[in-house]
This record gives structure tokens, sequence and C-alpha cells, in this order.
């Protein structure tokens, strides 16, 4: 894996910058109905229940309560919706998935919500599946990036938890990664170590976002 840095200084301030802004929650929707119309693109995170997908949505935005948190799993249970007033971006939280404990007919219309604004939703850019780093891809992410394979969504694979793990670790687990991700074919075919706790990767992240923007 290359060394190089895909970013250049500049493009990383930027990224710095548009997160900088005043996000704030807008709305939360369990109904295809109700999907709001804020303008501008979006992205969505998607993860295992307890992977870190609030704690990586308050990292990026320097809001520690942005995006609620919990120890307990499935507690996102909707679709959230966060912007900032005059940020050509909307972020989507997904409902985690991997719950167990969920009644199978709320699990069941979780899926079909999370399915329909992957297939009907045009603004939408970009998935970022999120990954436990300690822990790999897992089957039931398998069955995630199979959804989004089928809604032919573009979705990238972001590691969280990455300070978790040590650097040989973490570089072979990357390279398994990408193995595994050039099978699938709306994989995007690069990765994004991140450590919301440590801060590792956030910037590389928020870069990346800003090329959606930008392009």
């Amino acid at each position: 894996m290359s060394d190089e840095p895909k970013f250049t200084e500049d493009q990383i301030e930027a990224g710095r910058l548009l997160f900088a802004k005043p996000w704030d929650f807008r709305t939360s929707v369990t109904d295809m109905a109700n999907l709001p119309d804020i303008g501008g693109i979006e992205i969505a995170f998607a993860g295992r229940s307890n992977v870190g997908k609030s704690s990586l949505i308050n990292a990026l935005t320097g809001r520690n309560g942005l995006a609620r948190t919990s120890r307990t799993p499935g507690r996102t249970q909707m679709l959230n919706f966060f912007s900032a007033d005059d940020a050509p971006l909307a972020i989507v939280d997904m409902p985690g998935y991997g719950y167990a404990q969920a009644p199978k007919d709320l699990v069941d219309a979780w899926t079909k919500l999370v399915f329909s604004y992957l297939r009907g939703r045009p603004t939408l850019r970009r998935v970022f599946l999120l990954i436990d780093s300690r822990h790999g891809i897992k089957p039931i992410d398998t069955q995630a990036m199979g959804l989004l394979d089928k809604a032919a969504v573009t979705y990238q694979v972001v590691l969280t938890k990455s300070d978790k793990i040590k650097p040989p670790q973490l570089e072979r687990l990357m390279e398994e990664t990408l193995v595994a991700l050039a099978k699938r074919p709306a994989a995007f075919p690069e990765i994004v170590a991140t450590s919301s706790e440590k801060g590792k990767g956030l910037a590389e992240l928020r870069a990346e976002i800003l090329q959606l923007v930008l392009n």
C-alpha cells in the first residue's frame, strides 16, 4: 500500500472548514414520505450496532452531543439527518444492523426503510460502511454489502477504532479488506482507517467527503 498522501494540505484544510461549520440535527424519519428536502448532496453512515457511527459523526463535526451515542445496541432506529445552514451537504445516520434483540417486524421495517432510501434517494452520493477494526468484516457486514450492491449505491469502508489494534494488524486488515471489496460491484476501492477517540483518519475522511461535494 502506498505511503503517498492522497490529499494536499489545501484539501485537508478545506475539509476541516466544511466540518467546522455549525452542524445540527435536522430530523428523524421512519417513512420515505417524510424524507426532508434539505438540498445539496447526502452521505450516509452505515454499520453494525455499536460500531461507532454516532461517535464518528460527532468527531467529524466536533459536536460531542450531535449524534446520540448509547451502549444499548439498536438505539438508532430511524434515518437521522444532520446539516449546517450554509453547507451543501447533509449527513444521514442510518439504523445500525445486526441488532438481534429487536423484534423481527421492527427489523424488517428498518430494512425496508433503508433499502427504499438507498434505491430512491438521488441526492445520496456515497454510503460510508463502518467496520470495527478489532473484528474485521463479519457475516452481517457481508449481508449489508449485498444490500448496497443490490441498491447500486457506491459505498466506502471506514475502519473504526483503529487505535485498538497494533499497526501491523491494521495494515494486514486493510489489505484483506481491499481484497474482499474487489469482488463487490458497488464498493469504492479505498479504505479510511479512523479513531474517533484519538482523531486518527478524521482529516482524511473530511477531505474525502469534500471531494464528493465538489465533484
